[in-house]
């Protein structure tokens, strides 16, 4: 027992040391805190661009919507809502079926929903309304957006 005691110490001691002895590789491999950042590549843009208007990102979006108000069903705020939450459920429906759309949404209290910004054309500004009367909560909705075409 006596020469097993400084056997295992000495094993612990060499496993820490050589365990330990590449430290420097996590600052070697970090980046530049001094160097500015990079803007993402045209390629990377179009492609985030492209996944956030997909079919995919569609269907997850209302899916969420749908989750939203199966909750707020179960626990029966359906009529007092928060602004923040009618606000985020608006802009969720809006992005879901308006995906080029660039608009801003706020809501009050009382269920009163103001939707800004652009859309490509009349048929996306006529949605507007419709789309945000469907989320439950919504007693008005002021459409203060205007129609701009995507420039290229």
């Amino acid at each position: 027992m006596q020469k097993l005691t400084p056997f295992l110490i000495s094993c612990l001691l060499v496993f820490g040391v050589a365990a330990c002895d590449n430290a420097s590789k996590t600052a070697e491999s970090a980046p530049d805190p001094n160097e500015a950042p990079t803007a993402p590549s045209a390629q990377t843009t179009q492609a985030a661009q492209q996944d956030a208007q997909s079919e995919v990102r569609r269907r997850q979006l209302d899916a969420d919507i749908r989750a939203r108000e199966q909750r707020n069903n179960a626990t029966g705020g359906d009529t007092d809502r928060a602004a923040s939450d009618l606000a985020s459920q608006v802009r969720s429906k809006l992005e879901a079926n308006i995906p080029k759309g660039q608009l801003t949404v706020n809501a009050k209290d009382d269920g009163s929903v103001t939707v800004a910004g652009t859309v490509n054309n009349q048929q996306e500004l006529a949605k507007i309304e419709r789309l945000a009367k469907e989320i439950k909560g919504v007693k008005t909705v002021v459409v203060k957006a205007t129609i701009a075409p995507p420039q290229q």
